[in-house]
């Protein structure tokens, strides 16, 4: 893949839906999640047309804290899995990347406080047009050993939500499917938190 990818959120869309395009503007996944569903089920498809399905992001249980979700391909293989850390990701979001039931990398927000005061302008009219401008919420992907070995950025945009995602180190196309579908998944769990 050609980095950096862009996931771009449309905020008018009755469902929540995010393109994920490469470095030369190239759809690489379409992700459509399913409304009124009481266990989450997410569809990543390879086009917009949602004519292929590539991968399946599902919930272990009905609308929980701490749930983990798992990924499975469109043969239904399992490969690989995240959750959420419980009442240690209240204040700064953390996730565990997990392939079978190994910890392979974790995800942790840089800095709480720029979520805080995104959430509280977001709340206040005109302002919260502005506010995506200039607060930018960021998630780094860790090995166990804390080699970061991806960014997930929040960028400027208006009427959308924007995020870039860096690659630091060369990784086996597993690793990176499993860390694009967290950071995927974590998206949306954290787009509902604000």
């Amino acid at each position: 893949m050609n980095y950096p990818l862009q996931f771009s959120f449309k905020i008018m869309a009755l469902a929540p839906q995010i393109f994920v395009t490469d470095a030369h503007g190239q759809l690489i996944f379409y992700v459509k999640q399913k409304l009124l569903k009481l266990k989450e089920s997410v569809t990543v498809f390879a086009n917009a047309e949602q004519t292929t399905p590539l991968y399946t992001i599902q919930a272990d249980r009905v609308i929980d804290f701490a749930a983990r979700y798992y990924f499975t391909d469109a043969e239904g293989n399992t490969i690989g899995a995240v959750q959420r850390q419980g009442m240690r990701s209240l204040w700064k979001a953390r996730y565990e990347v997990l392939n079978g039931e190994q910890v392979v990398m974790t995800i942790r927000e840089k800095n709480p406080w720029v979520k805080v005061l995104d959430r509280l302008l977001g709340q206040i009219p005109i302002v919260n047009i502005f506010s995506g401008y200039f607060l930018h919420p960021a998630y780094q992907v860790s090995r166990a050993e804390s080699t970061e070995v991806m960014l997930l950025e929040k960028r400027p945009a208006f009427l959308e939500a924007r995020f870039t995602v860096h690659r630091h180190v060369e990784l086996d196309p597993q690793e990176e499917t499993q860390i694009l579908l967290s950071l995927l998944m974590m998206s949306l769990l954290e787009r509902k938190r604000g």
